[in-house]
């Protein structure tokens, strides 16, 4: 392993810093869904954060930090909330590291705006980055081992834009019981953004990819949150022929802009339809190897599930886990929002559909449990890579409660399941997604 380009830290004042702070003013701060936090739930999600997260909250370092009593808030927090600076709406889980999900009801759009994506980390990013200066290095097993200027990318290779489904590998693990440990991701860890770059199979071949390549390396500029340079947080990989796959982008644009500084500026992998840990933010290298990437989070049990079904609760032996790599089929509900109360008896409902690098063939709702199930409108993908879109008009034949599920077939002929196939790690769920509407 080399060490990292250290150029890629420069300061910039083209990317803006990853945390901002809403003022004390309700008025202000109830606009937001993750809002205005009680005194005591606000001063106990900060206490547990680390320096450089107060310290990006801040918009500065803490010269004295050493000083600082143990759990204590500055003052300069103590009565505001930390809200993630370009992200409109999302609930997070957690500070150390940042991880916020995106309510259903928020991903309607067709393409997920920057404010919307979701944002998944696993170690501290880059505070400031450098356009300009930023580098990608390509070695390992190559015959011209390259590093590359974002400049560089956009003048020598092809430059596309793709709308591509990201997703975590846990989103939806709140919901298995016996419960998982991790981050415990609702339905929100999704999003289809539109990306730009260029091929990640085109600078491969541009390298030469030597015939005993096995898999694809990642590395990132992100820091381990233990704040050992020498540790990374995070470097996972792809089979070499996943990394051919002429969908998998190295992006420098995110909807036409700037990619957000929590969504892996200014480069990033993407990497549609499989877990989105494959996707490496603020990336610097990609190397290539004869052997299956053993990189942090690729061994052990992360991101991977048992090679045979379990009993809720089993224990498995390490030996007995997979990795993780298409994502299955999956729906999602994004209008109305669940809860809805409404006098109209007809309702139009859509969401989005995707199943790692498959088609989906078709979607059905049901209003009555499952007994019957109603065909909707299904649009084909932009691109292969990107979500479908779907949308119906469904008739409650009466006052009351009801509940819409939707369920999503691919062109494997897999669906979507009624229970959660637990996993010890709570990956994969891809259970029918519920709202609920009251009719009055």
């Amino acid at each position: 392993m080399t060490d990292k380009p250290s150029n890629n830290h420069s300061k910039s004042s083209g990317v803006p810093k990853l945390f901002d702070l809403y003022s004390s003013d309700p008025a202000a701060a109830d606009f937001k869904i993750f809002g205005r936090v009680p005194d005591q739930n606000r001063r106990g999600f900060l206490k547990g954060a680390g320096l450089a997260t107060m310290g990006a909250m801040l918009g500065a370092a803490i010269p004295f930090s050493k000083n600082m009593p143990s759990g204590l808030v500055p003052v300069a927090l103590a009565d505001t909330a930390g809200i993630i600076e370009g992200k409109d709406g999302l609930t997070i889980l957690n500070d150390r590291p940042v991880n916020a999900e995106t309510p259903p009801h928020l991903l309607d759009d067709t393409i997920t705006p920057i404010n919307r994506h979701f944002v998944r980390n696993n170690g501290v990013p880059p505070e400031e980055v450098n356009v300009d200066t930023w580098t990608l290095t390509i070695d390992g097993l190559v015959d011209k081992p390259m590093k590359l200027s974002i400049a560089d990318l956009k003048s020598k290779f092809e430059v596309v834009t793709l709308a591509l489904v990201i997703e975590c590998g846990g989103n939806g693990r709140s919901y298995f019981n016996p419960p998982a440990k991790g981050n415990q991701w609702s339905l929100g860890a999704v999003a289809c953004s539109e990306w730009t770059g260029v091929r990640l199979k085109d600078v491969l071949e541009a390298a030469g990819v030597k015939s005993n390549v096995v898999y694809t390396a990642h590395e990132g500029a992100d820091t381990h949150l233990s704040g050992d340079p020498e540790k990374l947080p995070i470097s996972r990989g792809v089979p070499i022929a996943k990394a051919m796959d002429p969908n998998i982008l190295i992006a420098f644009e995110q909807n036409g802009e700037a990619i957000h500084p929590m969504n892996g500026a200014p480069l990033r992998l993407v990497v549609p339809g499989w877990p989105g840990s494959c996707s490496q933010k603020w990336l610097t290298r990609i190397w290539l190897r004869d052997q299956i990437h053993d990189g942090p989070k690729m061994t052990g049990t992360a991101y991977r599930v048992p090679n045979h079904p379990v009993e809720a609760g089993e224990k498995v032996d390490k030996k007995d886990f997979a990795i993780i790599e298409r994502m299955p089929v999956k729906s999602l509900i994004t209008f109305p929002q669940t809860g809805l109360e409404t006098t109209d008896k007809d309702m139009i409902v859509r969401g989005h559909a995707w199943s790692g690098d498959r088609d989906i063939t078709s979607l059905v709702v049901s209003i009555d449990f499952g007994a019957t199930w109603q065909n909707v409108k299904l649009d084909k993908a932009v691109n292969t890579g990107a979500w479908q879109n779907w949308s119906t008009q469904i008739t409650f034949p009466q006052s009351g409660y009801y509940e819409v599920w939707a369920k999503a077939t691919d062109s494997n002929n897999e669906s979507q399941p009624h229970a959660i196939n637990w996993n010890p790690k709570g990956y994969l769920n891809n259970t029918m997604h519920r709202i609920a509407v009251r009719v009055s």
